[in-house]
């Protein structure tokens, strides 16, 4: 949310916004306008229901983003997740093809993804922090020890476990940074910016900076911020 800036007064979209956690949270900010989009009906529902519920002045859709009906309209286009589902480049391509379209001149993008720099050796050491990751690729498999050494378009899966001891699977696609970069300023953006994560210190407080120092010196995700 820190990358979005000063977001008073800005037409917004919500890309892959799910049930719209970060919706609502923008909007609470104090946004001009803002549309939330995603593939799925049952996360659009869900959307739907709590605007009902708590009406926001929200608008939900549900749209592909790779088919944006919008072009030029928005200030800020937010993602909580999107182009780590990309399977190959030319997916990526139409999706960061049709973001960039949906944004006026000078607008911004700003999204979490997958670090593509994770080296494999650190896949399971994110247990304790509720997650790990796991791809058919073996670590022995490849030539040199940083996430980029893995093929394009391998998949990896993010396996969250849930308080009540509950597993869910979410498969994400490896794409190099070198990648991710390239079609991003191909598709129209001048300017591309990859954030390391930044623990708060409310965190810190909580845990203590060795639980998450792992965390901080090889994240397993990270920011991108990207400018038309």
């Amino acid at each position: 949310m820190q990358l979005a800036g000063p977001v008073a007064g800005l037409n917004v979209i919500d890309l892959a916004c799910g049930e719209g956690h970060f919706t609502r949270l923008l909007k609470q900010r104090g946004v001009s306008s803002i549309l939330g989009v995603d593939v799925s009906e049952g996360m659009i529902n869900l959307a739907l229901a709590e605007e009902q519920r708590c009406p926001l002045d929200i608008e939900y859709r549900v749209e592909d983003v790779c088919n944006l009906d919008a072009e030029g309209e928005y200030d800020l286009a937010f993602a909580g997740w999107l182009l780590n589902y990309a399977k190959d480049a030319q997916q990526l391509s139409r999706i960061t093809q049709s973001v960039a379209r949906s944004l006026k001149p000078g607008g911004k993008f700003v999204t979490t993804n997958t670090n593509p720099d994770d080296p494999i050796s650190n896949f399971q050491m994110w247990k304790s922090h509720g997650f790990t990751k796991h791809t058919s690729i073996k670590e022995s498999s490849i030539t040199g020890q940083a996430g980029s050494d893995i093929p394009e378009g391998t998949p990896v899966v993010w396996r969250l476990t849930l308080p009540q001891g509950k597993q869910i699977d979410i498969t994400n696609y490896h794409l190099s940074k070198q990648t991710v970069t390239n079609t991003l300023l191909k598709s129209g953006f001048r300017e591309v910016n990859w954030h390391r994560p930044r623990v708060s210190p409310i965190a810190i407080q909580t845990d203590g900076y060795d639980h998450w120092k792992p965390f901080v010196d090889s994240p397993p995700f990270i920011f991108l911020e990207c400018h038309k």
